[in-house]
């Protein structure tokens, strides 16, 4: 069971303050539809109004002004969600296993370990591999040749780091990630196909979080890099010599082609494609389901894409859509013979 908490000592810890009764014991986070009298929730911002005096819940987190207006206890907070986030971890802390070598796993002669560091069963650390202490290394996962692992990294079950991968601290890297395999280089031949060598490598910045089956490919030469504090969300795919700034953020099954550059503090929703050689500014957002096929030179929010529509009507606006290039030089006829009117009435 996780330890109680009074709404003193989680306002100490998240640097709020508190409406009410300091001493309330909060047992656990829930939402604010279900959560119940030793329970903690929150409200982010004014469009949950109706919730506010609904609730059951033993106290809220709540910005000041919704607090003015609640009689019960609550965390005041400029950020609620932010807050909601912090508490929550402080309910459901990670687990790191005990420190210690499995048996079973293969460790090249040469490696070399810090201190409290955890490896679990089947995991392979080849020739010149680096671990920072207190890393976690679960069961089934692959370290190559002279990779680099930073201090307090977490790897789940099954994560790849191919050869000469550089990882900072503090990263995790969910399961089923693999980090530096060969990126997508190919010259055509009278034959086929001839593969280029891809001989760079991937490096990773601090507080770098990589989501389950994600992949990052290693550079045609050089590095793909992933600044510092970048979160990347599941089926995600990183080509070659891609650069991505510090504290970037890019939800599921987008996937950004080889050398493009991606500035800092950008978000990048689902399913985006971003093509090759591009340049993105920093503080750029991206909708859901874009096709980014120009450099975007200053920060703002962009989006691409046909929306969903009922599919008669999807069907009707398709066939125009084939026709907007002919209606577009029409158009373009009938202004100049009507600016040759003009000119002859004149």
């Amino acid at each position: 069971m996780s330890k109680t908490w009074t709404l003193a000592e989680l306002a100490d810890a998240t640097q709020t303050t508190v409406q009410g009764n300091a001493d309330k014991l909060i047992q656990a986070v829930a939402s604010i539809e279900q959560a119940q009298a030793h329970e903690l929730s929150y409200i982010r911002d004014r469009k949950y109004f109706n919730l506010l005096n609904t609730s059951k819940a033993g106290a809220l987190i709540l910005t000041a002004d919704l607090a003015a207006q609640y009689q019960g206890d609550a965390l005041i907070s400029r950020n609620p969600y932010l807050t909601y986030a912090r508490v929550v971890t402080l309910f459901n802390p990670l687990h790191r296993p005990a420190a210690g070598i499995h048996p079973s796993a293969v460790i090249a002669d040469d490696v070399s370990l810090g201190a409290d560091i955890h490896i679990g069963a089947n995991a392979v650390l080849e020739s010149g591999v680096k671990v920072g202490a207190g890393t976690v290394i679960s069961a089934g996962c692959y370290l190559g040749r002279n990779v680099h692992l930073g201090a307090d990294s977490f790897l789940y079950p099954k994560v790849i780091l191919y050869s000469d991968t550089e990882v900072g601290e503090r990263a995790i890297i969910h399961s089923g990630a693999v980090i530096g395999a060969d990126g997508f280089g190919f010259v055509p031949e009278s034959t086929g196909w001839y593969k280029i060598p891809q001989i760079g490598n991937v490096i990773l910045g601090d507080d770098v979080e990589i989501g389950a089956n994600t992949c990052l490919d290693r550079a045609a030469m050089g590095s793909t890099r992933l600044g510092h504090g970048v979160k990347l969300d599941n089926l995600i795919h990183i080509a070659h010599n891609v650069q991505i700034g510090d504290h970037t953020v890019i939800a599921a099954c987008t996937g950004i082609a080889g050398s493009a550059k991606i500035g800092s503090h950008c978000q990048i929703s689902g399913m985006c494609s971003i093509a090759g050689h591009l340049v993105i500014a920093d503080r750029v957002t991206i909708t859901g389901t874009s096709f980014v096929i120009n450099s975007i030179t200053e920060p703002g929010v962009y989006s691409s894409g046909v929306t969903v529509e009922e599919h008669g009507l999807w069907r009707k606006n398709a066939v125009r859509f084939r026709q907007l290039d002919q209606m577009a030089r029409r158009l373009a006829s009938l202004e100049k013979q009507l600016a040759e009117l003009q000119n002859n009435k004149d």
